[in-house]
């Protein structure tokens, strides 16, 4: 009688792992980026050096994708858009090629959004599936400091349309930066104004939590993989 009663714990306890595995296949399945992209990730350098932190989950996301896709990776700094690597379907290599923004004043540029453009020349329009990552503050101070320039310069309309010609859609991670964004509100709040205009008239999404940065981008990149798939896998 013992024999049996143990046979069945067994059976039981065997048929409840089964099952706990099917579930984890399945959930990890669900959250996975089921087709091919092509997807630049670019970095504003002068971010706070909370986002160093959040360089380990970001190249977990490359790592998942799916085979055939292509990643380039890019810092956008003072000036200029800085390529670590070009577009690549090696997403060991692309991944390896991410390294801790600099976090400081000597980095920072007026806007991001000049050197976006920059990237999305990158793109071919007959591909499908393009995509930008833009990891930013959103803070274009090009043209001063007021309620009219948020969302609303011109080298964010040069994005926007360069993104619509070029069949890339934009999404952007909001994270403050060492300047403006890390010490006002407002700043914060024009540029999460500014990045949500950008992703969302590129058929992108823009993710942020509140006005006083963010806890990890392990959220954002759940919901991105969503956003990808219900855009491209649909």
């Amino acid at each position: 009688m013992f024999r049996r009663i143990s046979s069945i714990i067994s059976a039981l306890l065997l048929l409840t792992a089964f099952s706990a595995t099917q579930m984890s296949a399945k959930e990890a399945d669900a959250t996975r980026v089921r087709v091919p992209v092509k997807i630049a990730i670019l970095i504003q350098d002068d971010l706070t050096s909370q986002v160093a932190n959040e360089i380990g989950v970001t190249k977990e996301f490359i790592r998942s994708l799916p085979e055939g896709s292509s990643v380039m990776v890019a810092y956008i700094t003072t000036g200029h858009l800085q390529v670590r690597q070009a577009f690549t379907t090696d997403l060991d290599k692309a991944a390896k090629s991410l390294r801790i923004p600099l976090a400081s004043t000597s980095a920072s540029s007026f806007n991001p959004y000049i050197e976006v453009i920059e990237a999305l020349k990158n793109f071919d329009s007959k591909d499908e599936h393009n995509a930008v990552l833009l990891i930013s503050d959103g803070l274009d101070t090009s043209r001063g400091f007021d309620s009219t320039a948020a969302g609303h310069t011109l080298d964010i309309d040069r994005t926007i349309k360069e993104a619509n010609r070029r069949n890339v859609s934009i999404y952007s991670f909001y994270a403050p930066s060492v300047g403006l964004t890390s010490r006002s509100r407002l700043a914060a709040s024009y540029g999460q104004s500014s990045l949500n205009r950008v992703s969302d008239e590129t058929d992108g999404r823009a993710f942020f939590q509140g006005l006083n940065g963010f806890v990890t981008f392990d959220s954002y990149f759940k919901r991105l993989r969503d956003e990808l798939n219900r855009h491209y896998a649909s």
